[in-house]
């Protein structure tokens, strides 16, 4: 189990966008990983209203549970590795993996039999180092749509907010308000159920 406070600056990019900064940095189709994560909430989104996302992701064979809460800078993050057969036991029986994770739930008084997983979302990514942080290239697939978006993940909030502004200006990139993934995975799904039920 592992906690840390986790400071990063994001900006979703148009396609165009994105090629640009694979230009850049040099960066090919190849040089990207592949990452799945799963997402889980309870059905009338008690995690998303306290701020909170709750994630298993999986790469390279690994399964990690993670825990994201609001700090005054940036988020608290804590992970645990799980097995797959836990991962299974969740998403199949809302049988939820022992473990700091279930405790902090239990505090916020999230019941654990609620938590319910909402899907998958793959993301194609590059890690690089810049400046004095980890700058990522997402591409990201989830339900029938594809997003692009710039991170960079620092330990300092000014000095990183200044490098990750000076790129963006460099580059011409315009700033936008972007919403991490799990909001933007859920306002998805939000939609498409609306409009599923407009349908009917």
């Amino acid at each position: 189990m592992s906690e840390h406070l986790e400071i990063e600056f994001k900006n979703i990019l148009t396609k165009e966008e994105f090629i640009k900064l694979q230009k850049y940095f040099s960066v090919s189709d190849n040089d990207f990983f592949c990452q799945h994560n799963d997402y889980f909430d309870t059905e009338n989104f008690a995690l998303k209203q306290l701020g909170c996302a709750l994630r298993i992701r999986r790469k390279n064979g690994n399964y990690e549970l993670t825990l994201k809460e609001p700090r005054e800078v940036g988020l608290l993050e804590t992970n645990e590795e799980i097995r797959e057969e836990e991962r299974k036991m969740l998403i199949e029986q809302k049988q939820f993996p022992e473990g700091k994770i279930a405790e902090r739930l239990s505090e916020l008084q999230i019941p654990l039999e609620q938590i319910t997983y909402f899907g998958t979302l793959k993301t194609d990514r590059k890690e690089l180092q810049y400046c004095d942080g980890v700058l990522v290239l997402d591409k990201s697939y989830y339900l029938n749509i594809v997003d692009y978006e710039i991170e960079y993940e620092v330990e300092n909030y000014e000095t990183g907010l200044k490098h990750f502004n000076n790129l963006l200006h460099a580059l011409h990139i315009p700033k936008r308000k972007t919403l991490n993934k799990i909001q933007r995975f859920y306002n998805r799904k939000i939609e498409l159920q609306n409009g599923a039920s407009k349908e009917v």
